[in-house]
């Protein structure tokens, strides 16, 4: 495939997107999540997904409430812990959706990359902030609590080279350029649009990054709580690369399961 000519081990694969339930109890958030993790790879996925801030409230109370020391890992970082085990158990390749990440006296939107040993392939911190204000509508400004990461973030894996974004990374194109320059076969964005930029932006934003670069692109969304203080669009897809919505969900709670083939993207080249 030209500048991402790699040698996976699996060309053709099963991509699992889990699109979960969050509550407050950050123990039943993560027991949630390793159970819809198991189901995945019993349906034969071998990449699977999670959503954005999938172990508490997306909030900017719950951020500094919720967060965990990914560095320091064990009992500081309960949900990568279980993320790194059941990545190794199942031998399948984790892209972890993303926690809030406390380091130092910062905070950080993360989102973790296990391997099928359970390894930390990688670790991207969210570079695009959401800060928004739409009178009426929506006010959510991230950069209250959160602190921007500085580095985009392509690793190596069994299923490809990936390229990682969160939420509103997706908005910037130049993002992914440098992902499918970097020779990525697909680009997987944790994300929890809400009710005014969902419906408006977020299918668009993934077809338009699939069909720019030639790639798969894959979102992941927390279900939707339309008694949360953030109300989440759902809407967890997996996109083709000519633009074509290969597998999409609603706003409810579900796991989509989709099959990616690598040859496509010579193909459509």
């Amino acid at each position: 495939m030209g500048e991402g000519n790699l040698d996976v081990e699996f060309n053709i694969f099963k991509i699992a997107l889990c699109q979960l339930s969050v509550t407050p109890d950050k123990e039943r958030n993560i027991s949630h999540a390793r159970k819809a993790i198991e189901d995945a790879a019993a349906k034969g996925a071998q990449l699977v997904v999670l959503p954005e801030i999938w172990n508490g409230p997306y909030s900017n109370d719950s951020f500094p409430v919720y967060a965990e020391d990914i560095d320091a890992g064990g009992d500081a970082s309960p949900s990568t812990a279980m993320l790194s085990e059941v990545a190794q158990r199942l031998k399948i390749t984790i892209v972890g959706g993303s926690i809030a990440e406390r380091s130092g006296d910062q905070l950080y939107n993360t989102s973790c990359v296990f391997d099928t040993d359970g390894k930390l392939l990688a670790k991207h911190r969210k570079i695009h902030l959401f800060d928004i204000d739409i009178p009426g509508k929506i006010t959510f400004i991230e950069s209250k609590t959160l602190t921007a990461g500085q580095t985009p973030t392509i690793v190596d894996t069994e299923v490809g080279r990936i390229g990682i974004g969160i939420c509103y990374d997706i908005r910037f194109q130049e993002l992914a350029m440098i992902y499918a320059a970097r020779g990525a076969h697909l680009i997987c964005y944790p994300g929890a649009f809400n009710m005014t930029t969902g419906p408006l932006h977020w299918e668009l934003l993934q077809r338009a990054r699939a069909t720019d670069n030639q790639l798969y692109v894959a979102t992941c969304s927390p279900a939707r709580d339309a008694g949360a203080g953030y109300v989440a669009w759902g809407h967890s897809t997996l996109v083709g690369p000519f633009g074509e919505v290969m597998a999409t969900t609603e706003h409810e709670e579900s796991i989509i399961i989709a099959e990616i083939d690598y040859s496509v993207i010579e193909l459509r080249r």
